[in-house]
């Protein structure tokens, strides 16, 4: 990929309107290659038409966001599962 990208933490103001927890903190695995880490150090390449993040390891799609007019379409088929830290 020759794309400009940038880290998962901008996904933090976007995913923020969703969940009532920060997500840029929760962990993320890969379905393709299996890495393990934390959202917020996905690959992030956007905003435009939405935002899509990959993989650090092996690039692959692991989320796509995209915001409509009262309305939010998010695909996390790129990940097996999401370990989401909750406040005691």
């Amino acid at each position: 990929m020759t794309a400009e990208h940038l880290d998962g933490n901008v996904l933090a103001g976007p995913l923020g309107e969703l969940f009532a927890v920060d997500l840029t903190a929760a962990t993320g695995r890969c379905v393709h290659c299996g890495r393990t880490g934390p959202v917020g150090e996905m690959r992030v390449y956007g905003p435009e038409p939405g935002l899509v993040a990959r993989c650090p390891g092996c690039e692959e799609v692991l989320m796509r966001l995209v915001r409509g007019p009262g309305a939010a379409w998010l695909d996390l088929r790129g990940v097996v599962s999401l370990r989401v830290p909750l406040p005691e």
